[in-house]
């Protein structure tokens, strides 16, 4: 009987995959290396019966690295980083063993099914797999098809079983294209870094960090946070004015209208047009607009929002979310948590999604009455080619998830539920008065019909008293008029929330890696995160990146690390060659590592500004007996 092996990303998904496509029957092992599992059951296959071996990897297998000797800070010259040094794949974690444990399994096989992670990464890791299997695969196949590719978007057993009838290919493009950013990655990054760090470490003593690192994504990333910064300090408040106009009829609720001008930003002016409406004890109605609006549901969930909306309104940060999202995946709930896209296919089971939810205590009401008067299609979005929208797969309760998995995955079902819903309808009364020469306006919205807004209240339309009719050329007392006297106010410093629309807008990191370069900046202490999850940069990120201005400003702008992703997605498609981008990027980095050096002056002239010297500190000078790397206190390097 011939065999096929199957290898998921997680143990997790290979335990739920080996479960839907067994129908249960599987028996389950511990592999070699302890941590992932083998599941056995026989099957047909190509029109005949075999055994099956479902089991997986753990992420990554292999990562990239120099040869041994260039990892010796002392010893190589950084510039030699971008071309002269040799890299290689290392085991991404040697205490597990995975080669040898994919051999172990893989060898003497027929048949390889990749059932990893349906993106640009899981792509990578599938060579890296075959890489290790294919050499210990049976040979006696010659010509015959052996590797072979599921494709999937959740973790259900229409998706799982159509995927198993549907094998495709693995896409060695989309994995050149993470070998490519992986080799830029390490090397531009640890030139800078070690450059960086060799050069300041042991002549400051009050550093806030032992690594001074620099990122091709994480510069730009911190560049935004000093940017709004920036902003902040230059900030000079200028003083306005408003008039402010209240005005009732007979019993009725006083009107607080909102002035024409809007605010002026003369004293003298200002009190001009407040002597002028002062002479007037009456607000003459001078128009009234009745006008049907509609707040329009959201478009479908993709990655980049479903951040944004985690961070701003769940608290929640956007590595803790992916997090929790890929678990909530490899545990059937949702489906695939990395998506650029926001528009459904046509052939996709809206209905039979929302039917999931009919019972749901929280809102299955709202989801029983939109099944019986016919659910709205999806608003068009953008259609990344990648996976559908971030969709419920199953219903799940409070008690169920708990915690953090729960108020996500509420947020993703309802986010789901309106958007297959009806339109917010309110209708918007607008009345113009004028007080003396000055005109004055009032606005009302009463909702029609709450459309989507009944599963996302938080976006419905605020209450307001509704007004009493009243026509053209009506009069109404003016009870009050005052001058108010206003101040502009800063910006705030950026959320999470503004700096993800701004990496996603500038191209800078994918959905996938956004979370990792904004966590980088945090662990690194270049920025902290305050209340309302807004991102104040330290001393450190400030100098770090006024030093980059200073001396290229291209090293923080995000410009050339948007260009070079457009490269890598023409990798990824086929469209270019993936030497001559890997080659073309380097050489540009390589002249800019170059003028670095040379300039470093520049920014060392900003430390000294934000720091001390190590003498002036007090603290003493030690120096690791690893790495040789000076430090400001006694670390050890593992």
């Amino acid at each position: 009987m011939k065999t096929v092996l199957m290898v998921a990303e997680k143990p997790s998904l290979a335990q739920s995959i080996a479960k839907i496509l067994s129908k249960g029957c599987a028996t389950s092992r511990k592999g070699l290396n302890g941590a992932c599992s083998v599941h056995d059951y026989t099957g047909s296959f190509q029109g005949q019966s075999v055994r099956f071996k479902m089991t997986s990897v753990c992420g990554h297998v292999m990562s990239l690295d120099f040869i041994g000797k260039y990892n010796n800070w002392d010893k190589v010259d950084p510039a030699e980083l971008f071309s002269k040094a040799p890299t290689e794949k290392k085991e991404a974690n040697p205490k597990l063993n995975m080669v040898k444990f994919l051999q172990v399994e893989g060898r003497g096989c027929d048949y390889i099914v990749l059932w990893l992670d349906c993106d640009k990464e899981g792509e990578n890791i599938c060579f890296e797999v075959l890489d290790a299997v294919q050499p210990v695969m049976n040979r006696s196949h010659t010509g015959e098809h052996t590797v072979y590719r599921a494709k999937f978007s959740s973790i259900t057993d229409t998706d799982i079983m159509n995927a198993m009838n549907r094998l495709g290919e693995p896409n060695k493009n989309e994995a050149l294209s993470v070998d490519a950013r992986q080799e830029l990655d390490l090397r531009i990054g640890c030139a800078f870094t070690r450059f960086q760090t060799k050069y300041f470490q042991g002549k400051y003593g009050n550093l806030d960090s032992s690594l001074i690192s620099f990122g091709p994504c994480q510069t730009p990333t911190l560049g935004f946070c000093v940017e709004r910064h920036d902003k902040i300090q230059s900030f000079k408040p200028e003083t306005y004015w408003v008039l402010q106009v209240k005005v009732s009829r007979g019993q009725e609720h006083p009107l607080t209208l909102d002035w024409d001008r809007v605010r002026v930003f003369d004293r003298e002016i200002a009190q001009m047009f407040l002597n002028l409406t002062k002479t007037s004890r009456e607000a003459k109605v001078e128009s009234v607009t009745k006008k049907e609006k509609a707040k329009q549901r959201p478009q479908a969930l993709n990655t980049v929002e479903m951040l944004r909306v985690a961070s701003s309104a769940l608290g929640m940060g956007p590595q803790h979310t992916m997090q929790i999202a890929e678990r909530l995946y490899t545990q059937g709930y949702i489906s695939y948590p990395r998506t650029e896209t926001t528009h459904y296919p046509e052939n996709f089971d809206l209905k039979g999604t929302l039917r999931q939810q009919a019972n749901n205590p929280f809102w299955g009401d709202t989801v029983k009455a939109l099944l019986a008067e016919n659910i709205n299609r999806p608003r068009k979005g953008s259609d990344a080619g990648d996976h559908p929208p971030i969709t419920p797969m199953r219903s799940a309760t409070e008690a169920e998830l708990g915690g953090d998995a729960w108020r996500l995955y509420e947020y993703i079902t309802r986010h789901f539920i309106a958007t297959i819903s009806y339109d917010c309808k309110y209708l918007q009364t607008s009345i113009g008065f004028c007080v003396g020469c000055e005109r004055f306006t009032s606005t009302c919205k009463e909702v029609i019909s709450p459309g989507f807004t009944e599963v996302m209240p938080w976006l419905g339309i605020p209450m307001e008293e509704s007004f009493e009719s009243c026509e053209r050329g009506d009069k109404f007392n003016v009870d009050e008029i005052k001058l108010l006297e206003k101040q502009t106010c800063p910006p705030d410093y950026l959320t999470e929330a503004e700096l993800i629309t701004l990496m996603e807008k500038h191209g800078i990191g994918t959905d996938a890696s956004i979370p990792v370069h904004i966590n980088n900046i945090c662990q690194r202490n270049y920025v902290t995160v305050e209340s309302g999850r807004r991102l104040k940069p330290t001393s450190l990120g400030i100098v770090l990146v006024h030093g980059y201005y200073k001396i290229d400003p291209e090293l923080v702008l995000p410009t050339i690390r948007s260009a070079v992703e457009k490269q890598l997605n023409l990798i990824a498609q086929g469209k270019v060659n993936f030497h001559q981008v890997l080659e073309h990027t380097l050489d540009i980095f390589k002249r800019k590592f170059h003028y670095f050096v040379d300039s470093i002056a520049g920014m060392d002239e900003l430390m000294e500004v934000s720091f001390s010297p190590l003498a002036a500190t007090g603290k003493p000078l030690s120096r690791c007996g690893k790495c040789h790397r000076f430090m400001k206190y006694i670390q050890v390097c593992l």
